[in-house]
C-alpha cells in the first residue's frame, strides 16, 4: 500500500513538471522549424500515399518531438530520485538486481530514442538524400533488431530470464530460443505503436491505459524501481496528451514513438506476462499487422488486402471522423488492459 501510495506521488510529480516545461519546450520546437511538413508520403514501395495525404496534411506545421522532452524528464527524474529513497528510509524491493533491470530499462529507452530521434532530424533537416545521413527503411530495421538482440540477451544473461507464461497452461522454460523471440517482441511492439501513431492522441492514449496496466501489475509484485519508472512515464505522458489530442498542438514523433514501443515491450518481458502483454497491447498489435499484411500482399502478391492501411486509417477512409476513431479505441483499450491485467493475475 505504501509503495503504490509513493509511485501515484511520483506520477503526479512527473505530471507537474512536464506540464510546466511543456509550452516553452512548444515554442522551441517552433524556433527550431522542427515541425511537420506538407509534402507527398512515400510508402516503402517509394509510391505517393494520396489517401494518407489527403486526410493528414492540414496537419502541416505541428511541431513533433513531445516524445524528446517525455523523455527527458522520465530520465533525469528517476536519477535524481531514485538514490534519494535509500536516505528517506525507504526500502526498495525488486523482482530482479535493482541495477541490471533498471540499466535494461533506460537501455532500452535511450538507445531506442537515439534511433528515433535521427529519423525525426534527417526528415527535417532533409537528408533522405544523403548517402551519409540517409537510412533506408531496410537499415533502420536492421539497427532495431541489433539494438533489441542486445536487450534479449541482458534478459536472458544478466537476469536469467527464459521462461513464457501462458495462462491456464503453465510455464514454459524455452533456453536461449528465448533470446530470438524477447527480440522479436521488442521489434514488433516497437513498430507497432509507431504505426499506430497516425491520428491526434491514438497511440498516446492507448499507451497510457496500456501503462496503468503494467504499473498495477509491477506494484503487485512490489517491483519499486519498475513501478517508480512507470508512474514518471503515466505522469508525463498524461500530460503530453493534453496538447496532443485532437486538433494536436504536438506531435510525438519517432523519437517517443520507437522509444515507447520497445520500452512498452521490455516492460512486459520483465514482468513475465507475455500473454497479457500481447492482449494489453492488442490495438498496436492489430495496427502492424494489417500494415505487415497489406505491405506483403503488394510485394508478392501486387495487389491490396485492404482499402488502405494501417487500419485507423481504412477507418478514415470509410468516413470515421478522427476523434471517433481515437475515442473508441480508448474505450476498447480499456477493456482490453482489463482483461490482460486478469490474465496476469491468474
Amino acid at each position: 500500500m505504501r509503495s503504490s501510495v509513493l509511485t501515484l506521488g511520483f506520477l503526479i510529480f512527473s505530471f507537474m513538471v512536464t506540464s510546466i516545461l511543456l509550452v516553452p519546450f512548444i515554442n522551441t520546437l517552433y524556433r527550431l522549424k522542427f515541425q511537420r511538413v506538407k509534402q507527398r508520403t512515400l510508402d516503402v514501395f517509394g509510391k505517393i500515399t494520396p489517401i494518407f495525404d489527403k486526410f493528414h496534411n492540414f496537419k502541416a506545421g505541428v511541431p513533433v518531438g513531445g516524445g524528446l522532452l517525455i523523455i527527458m524528464v522520465v530520465s533525469l527524474s528517476f536519477a535524481v530520485i531514485f538514490p534519494m529513497l535509500k536516505f528517506m528510509g525507504i526500502k526498495v524491493t525488486g523482482v530482479y538486481d535493482i541495477a541490471k533491470e533498471m540499466n535494461i530499462v533506460f537501455f532500452t529507452f535511450l538507445s531506442f530514442a537515439m534511433l528515433g530521434l535521427y529519423d525525426d532530424v534527417k526528415k527535417f533537416f532533409h537528408f533522405e538524400k544523403e548517402q551519409f545521413f540517409g537510412l533506408r527503411m531496410k537499415h533502420k530495421l536492421v539497427l532495431q533488431i541489433i539494438l533489441a538482440l542486445i536487450i534479449a540477451s541482458l534478459l536472458y544473461f544478466n537476469l536469467g530470464i527464459s521462461f513464457v507464461n501462458v495462462p491456464f497452461i503453465g510455464i514454459f522454460h524455452i533456453g536461449p530460443l528465448y533470446i530470438p523471440f524477447a527480440a522479436f517482441v521488442i521489434v514488433a511492439f516497437t513498430n507497432a505503436v509507431n504505426i499506430t501513431d497516425g491520428l491526434d492522441g491514438l497511440a498516446a492514449g492507448v499507451l497510457m491505459i496500456s501503462l496503468f496496466g503494467l504499473w498495477y501489475l509491477s506494484a503487485s509484485i512490489l517491483d519499486i524501481p519498475l513501478s517508480m519508472f512507470l508512474a514518471l512515464w503515466l505522469g508525463s505522458l498524461i500530460a503530453f496528451l493534453y496538447f496532443n489530442i485532437f486538433p494536436a498542438r504536438l506531435f510525438m514523433g519517432d523519437v517517443g514513438a520507437l522509444a515507447f514501443g520497445a520500452t512498452l515491450a521490455v516492460v512486459g518481458l520483465l514482468l513475465g506476462k507475455i500473454i497479457a502483454l500481447l492482449v494489453i497491447g492488442f490495438i498496436f498489435v492489430f495496427e502492424i499487422f494489417t500494415s505487415t499484411t497489406q505491405l506483403l500482399s503488394k510485394r508478392f502478391r501486387k495487389k491490396k488486402v485492404f482499402p488502405v492501411s494501417p487500419f485507423h486509417l481504412w477507418l478514415q477512409h470509410a468516413g470515421w471522423p478522427e476523434s471517433k476513431i481515437v475515442q473508441r479505441a480508448w474505450i476498447a483499450q480499456i477493456m482490453l488492459t482489463i482483461f490482460g491485467v486478469w490474465l496476469a493475475m491468474l
